[in-house]
């Protein structure tokens, strides 16, 4: 099978727009509350109109940059910054090194972040999938944090951890100094094109993000010394709810930042990813988001070679025969999974990946999830298993 995407690729030089107040910030708020690609098209310089400096749309499946503007230009993204947390996250669920029911204690560091957070107390318990839906849906700053320092010891740590993962991304215009984006520092930055670099490493990787990401609202449980309360949870991606097929997957502002987002989106087989930073206001950012959108699924098209025709024998000029056959490359096909896993797993948990390639290079990969919850075993559980191995020779 053959996948080749069909549209006409468009780069936009645009000069630099708005200026960047460094002020204290306010981070996201609640109120704004392959295997073989082909372009068939020469590289065009149309204008689609938008208002934010800097943008880019791909085809994730394909990796197809379809649209950009000042796509390469070093810009604070705020909270899309928590794309990377996300990622780390979630490779440390694919290890095995973490579980979605494991519980996960707010610090008094985690707790006392600013901007958008979900309000957990210094002693909190949440579990993992928790504060993954607080970091995504929310997009809190104290769960991101928690998480940080759960999986690193400290929230230092995961930055450089998060720093090392964009260079293996080849992120090579991105500097990460936190793992939420509220610091207005000037040495934390990135790209579009690099924010696309990660944002479609998560969702191709681990496409279970998008079942978290598309939550449009959900309640949890504070469970603190003052007792229990519940708090709701709201999508800061009003495209959740705004533009038909959106999935995710992250925004982010702050007043230096201004108002950004990546953007996921299906329809007839296509994933688009829109970037968008530094729009002036949360309209313009999803009016941008949309109309990207809409210009990817309008102008492109997958084509998948589900049956191939046979190839014609070539003729051989000045050869001892007079013709070649022809074949087509063989794509090799393997299963990248862990002899063993620990329990709990969860239903929908990504177990590994199905790697496609050709001449030894990875064309793409599918997601290997778990069919179905498997529940740790207890003392009793064990005794019991090892009694029957015991009773049936099998010990």
């Amino acid at each position: 099978m053959i996948l080749a995407l069909l549209a006409a690729p468009l780069k936009v030089t645009a000069a630099e727009q708005n200026g960047e107040s460094s002020d204290k910030q306010q981070n996201e708020t609640t109120e704004q509350k392959t295997e073989e690609t082909e372009e068939t098209a020469p590289e065009m310089t149309t204008d689609l109109g938008l208002a934010s400096p800097s943008v880019l749309l791909m085809e994730a499946q394909t990796g197809t940059v379809l649209y950009e503007k000042n796509a390469s230009e070093q810009r604070s993204p705020a909270s899309i910054t928590k794309i990377m947390t996300l990622l780390l996250i979630f490779e440390e669920l694919e290890k095995g090194m973490l579980q979605l029911t494991d519980e996960v204690t707010t610090s008094a560091h985690a707790r006392s972040m600013g901007g958008s957070q979900v309000f957990l107390e210094e002693g909190e318990k949440q579990t993992v999938e928790t504060m993954i839906k607080c970091i995504v849906v929310a997009s809190g700053n104290d769960a991101s944090v928690a998480m940080a320092e759960h999986i690193a010891g400290t929230e230092s740590e995961f930055v450089s951890r998060m720093n090392q993962k964009a260079k293996e991304l080849g992120m090579n215009d991105t500097k990460f100094e936190d793992c939420c984006g509220l610091t207005d520092s000037d040495g934390h930055y990135t790209t579009a094109a690099d924010v696309a670099k990660m944002s479609r490493e998560l969702i191709e990787r681990f496409p279970q993000i998008l079942n978290y990401s598309s939550i449009w609202m959900e309640e949890i449980t504070h469970v603190t010394q003052k007792g229990s309360k519940p708090f709701t949870l709201t999508n800061t991606n009003k495209l959740i709810r705004g533009y038909e097929g959106c999935v995710g997957l992250k925004t982010g502002s702050t007043s230096k930042a201004k108002y950004c987002v990546s953007a996921v989106a299906k329809k007839n087989d296509l994933t688009m990813l829109a970037v968008v930073m530094g729009a002036p206001d949360y309209k313009v950012r999803f009016a941008d988001a949309a109309s990207l959108f809409q210009y990817g699924f309008s102008s492109c098209s997958i084509y998948i070679d589900r049956e191939r025709d046979p190839l014609p024998e070539l003729s051989v000029v000045y050869g001892k025969q007079d013709t070649a056959g022809t074949v087509i490359g063989e794509v090799e096909k393997t299963m990248e999974l862990p002899e063993e896993v620990q329990a709990p797993i969860q239903k929908g948990e990504c177990a590994g990946r199905v790697v496609y390639k050709a001449d030894g290079e990875e064309l793409g990969s599918v997601a290997i999830l778990y069919g179905a919850d498997v529940a740790r075993a207890g003392m009793w559980d064990l005794f019991g298993c090892t009694m029957k191995q015991y009773f049936l020779g099998t010990a």
